[in-house]
């Protein structure tokens, strides 16, 4: 179970860069039961401690709403996390078999597993101490490593990866553009990468939203959590979370535990930017990419599909996939 605690996979680490001078890094300490438990920079001698099998790269306040989250609920659902990869990556998951990958953004690590156990070889990168739960659940797989890093500027070699994908994370970057570049340098000619963001809803939407979060993203944990649970429950309530949903963001998820997370995601982080998808198939085109798709959301129907079209689903998302220019 802890194969990949005890002997860390070195072709993986071998694609870390050293985030002050970007030079290789190499495993240079492990304890008694043979764990490692630093990583040093070969140029500038750098060194980086190694916790629970997770290279800590870089620490982040900003981000601390996140690792409070996905280490106190577990939201691992196999099959519903295997429909949402395909559905927002465009990538059928057993297609990953051999691959290098790269799940930027990996929270708890839910996606990061499932690439794991269809044989990827898999980098899962995260500013939060979401790593923790990741770095657990990713351990019993010798081809996965679960970094805590920035995606601003990852610590990571470029033009590596056959797929990277980033689902729901960006826009929690102070500076999604530069996240989004920073990511699609590390494709490698003939990769592909998958993007994930929040839609630009509607002014008035919009307006609401900003106003609401301007309080709730100051609020201490203790307050907002039971916010979000009480939240949860009109989540569960049939008129209104088809209703008064689309007006006030709250999960209408079936998970009850899934719903008081997407609750807390929409209203603890201090970062939260929306889009729309000419945007995010500009950002696309600038960064060299072709064979651009915008990937359609899961839910359809007549009503959905209108309200869609109209930027009217609050936590809605864009979604375009797209393949590197050799």
């Amino acid at each position: 179970m802890l194969y990949n605690r005890l002997i860390m996979n070195h072709d993986l680490v071998s694609l870390l860069r050293c985030p002050r001078c970007r030079d290789s890094l190499s495993i240079s300490g492990t304890d008694t039961a043979g764990s490692c438990t630093q990583l040093e920079c070969a140029a500038c001698r750098a060194s980086y401690p190694v916790v629970d099998g997770v290279p800590r790269l870089h620490v982040q306040e900003y981000v601390a709403s996140f690792g409070r989250q996905w280490n106190r609920y577990d939201v691992v659902r196999d099959d519903e996390d295997e429909a949402v990869f395909r559905v927002k990556t465009g990538v059928d998951p057993r297609d990953l078999v051999g691959k290098l990958v790269l799940d930027a953004g990996c929270g708890g690590g839910r996606y990061a597993l499932l690439a794991a156990r269809q044989g990827a070889r898999i980098v899962g990168l995260d500013l939060s101490d979401a790593v923790n739960r990741a770095g657990k659940l990713c351990a019993p797989y010798p081809e996965a490593l679960v970094v805590q890093a920035d995606l601003l500027d990852p610590p990571l070699v470029e033009d590596a990866f056959d797929l990277v994908f980033s689902i729901g994370v960006l826009h929690h970057s102070p500076d999604p553009r530069r996240a989004f570049d920073a990511i699609a340098r590390r494709v490698k000619p003939g990769g592909r990468l998958a993007v994930w963001l929040y839609r630009r809803n509607s002014l008035p939407q919009e307006w609401l939203n900003s106003a609401l979060r301007a309080v709730t993203t100051r609020l201490p944990a203790r307050v907002l959590e039971p916010a979000c649970v009480a939240l949860g429950v009109l989540g569960s309530i049939p008129i209104l979370k088809k209703s008064l949903n689309k007006v006030i963001n709250f999960s209408n998820h079936p998970d009850w535990t899934l719903r008081v997370c997407d609750n807390f995601d929409w209203y603890a982080p201090r970062h939260q930017s929306h889009h729309t998808e000419r945007e995010l198939l500009d950002w696309f085109e600038g960064a060299g990419f072709a064979d651009l798709r915008v990937l359609p959301p899961a839910h359809s129907g007549k009503l959905y599909d209108w309200a869609f079209g109209r930027n009217l689903i609050i936590g809605s998302g864009v979604n375009v996939t797209g393949t590197r220019r050799s």
